[in-house]
């Protein structure tokens, strides 16, 4: 089953859609190694992307994944994260909150962009540019079969859950 979700309007600059391939990565992990599309072959993957670790909406979403995670590492899926954070960060974002996931880092937001998961936000009233909190599954060949667009964190992994494992 093949379907997108999006909460607002479309996002962007995004290049992808449902369907193609994955662009590939090289992101840095949590301890300073690189991760690759590769790396998950044989799994569904989950990529989240989150806007700044240890804040109250991305460490909502990032623990309701790592409450989450055994049942969809049952069902076949791989779950990573991934923040414009470097990786040190991300480290101390893993240990504090127990995350049982990898957390990559992409400082320069070059995959964010590429998904059409970074771009022109508002907040307040003030325009800038930063992360869209968004998730993508990719499927075992490295197709994008689902992608949830500018979702809330709050009840977002449980839709996701709810989605994915339904499916299956």
């Amino acid at each position: 089953m093949y379907f997108v979700l999006r909460r607002g309007a479309e996002v962007p600059g995004m290049t992808i859609d449902i369907g193609e391939p994955f662009p590939e990565f090289a992101l840095k992990d949590e301890v300073g190694n690189t991760a690759s599309l590769g790396d998950f072959a044989g799994s569904r993957l989950i990529m989240f992307f989150y806007p700044k670790a240890m804040t109250p909406g991305c460490t909502t979403e990032a623990c309701d994944f790592r409450d989450n995670y055994q049942g969809l590492l049952d069902a076949g899926f791989a779950v990573v994260g991934v923040s414009p954070d470097p990786p040190s960060l991300n480290a101390r974002f893993k240990e504090k909150e127990r995350l049982n996931f990898k957390l990559l880092s992409d400082e320069d937001h070059l995959l964010a962009a590429q998904l059409g998961a970074w771009g022109l936000k508002q907040n307040y009233g003030k325009e800038y540019e930063g992360l869209i909190r968004s998730t993508f599954v990719v499927s075992q060949d490295g197709i994008l079969e689902v992608s949830y667009r500018n979702v809330r964190a709050k009840g977002h992994v449980a839709r996701v859950v709810g989605d994915l494992l339904d499916a299956n």
